[in-house]
Order: structure tokens, then C-alpha cells, then sequence
């Protein structure tokens, strides 16, 4: 095999591992059914004494005007102890703040949970140094990591 095909070969396995990626957004594999893990999500939120704000179903929401979608979900949630010093560093954090993870379903039936990364956060209100941004990453990686882990 040539070079040439070797490195298209590399690049398309590349991009077959980050077709959900967008911007600032952390994506798991999920070995559980989209309503298990959106459930368990909610779960370890709440033991971890973080507030629910509100879960958002938008295969639901298709549904009530008569159009199709699989299984999509999504959860807000936080408290003002980790927020608030993520809006001392930056007010207009508030705008990406309560936390937000998705849950969905793609067309091969894999789900996926997905999170914005505090650092892209950060970086994109101007406050990559932020302190609180560091321990935002760890719990949001300890829950993402527990809801889509049987």
C-alpha cells in the first residue's frame, strides 16, 4: 500500500471515531438504552447534591407535532457552588450555565452522552485560567463516566 492511501486510510478511521464531535463537546459511547442512561444520569446528578433543573425530551417534542426522532434527551443541572466562581471569573458564563449533557441514540442504535467541556467554556468567555474550570472537568467526567457504565 502506498503512502498516499495509507494516510487517506488513517484519516477516514480519524473521522469515523469523531463524527459527533463539535466544538467543546465530550461524547461517550453508552453501554446502556438511552432512557437507562439519561436515567442514571439523573441518579448520580441528584446523589452528588446537584440540583435538577429540568429534563428535556426531544423525540417527545417531535412526536407532538408528528415528526420522528430517536431517542434524545437532555438534562440540566448544577448548583451555585460550582457555577457561581465560573461567573465570578466570567459573568457571561451564565449563558452556558446551569450544565447541560445530551443523551441520544444515532442511526446505528450506538447512544451517546455528551457534555460541554468546561475548558472549551472557559476559553470561550476568556477565562481558560479559571480555577473552578479544572474541578468542573473532573465531576463532569466522574458522571459522565458512571451514567454510561453498567
Amino acid at each position: 500500500m502506498n503512502i498516499f492511501r495509507c494516510i487517506v486510510l488513517v484519516a477516514g478511521l480519524i473521522l469515523a471515531t469523531t463524527v459527533f464531535a463539535a466544538d467543546g463537546l465530550i461524547t461517550m459511547k453508552s453501554q446502556r438504552s438511552a432512557p437507562e442512561t439519561m436515567d442514571r444520569l439523573e441518579e448520580i446528578v441528584k446523589e452528588r447534591g446537584l440540583k435538577v433543573f429540568a429534563r428535556i425530551d426531544h423525540a417527545a417534542g417531535a412526536a407532538s407535532v408528528g415528526k420522528e426522532l430517536r431517542p434524545t434527551e437532555v438534562i440540566i443541572f448544577g448548583n451555585p457552588q460550582g457555577g457561581t466562581p465560573f461567573m465570578e471569573c466570567a459573568q457571561s458564563a451564565g449563558i452556558d450555565l446551569p450544565l447541560k449533557a445530551l443523551v441520544w441514540e444515532d442511526e446505528s442504535g450506538q447512544v451517546w452522552l455528551g457534555y460541554n467541556d468546561p475548558v472549551y467554556l472557559g476559553e470561550r468567555h476568556g477565562v481558560g485560567q479559571c480555577p473552578v474550570i479544572e474541578n468542573l472537568g473532573k465531576a463532569l467526567a466522574g458522571i459522565a463516566q458512571a451514567a454510561v457504565t453498567p
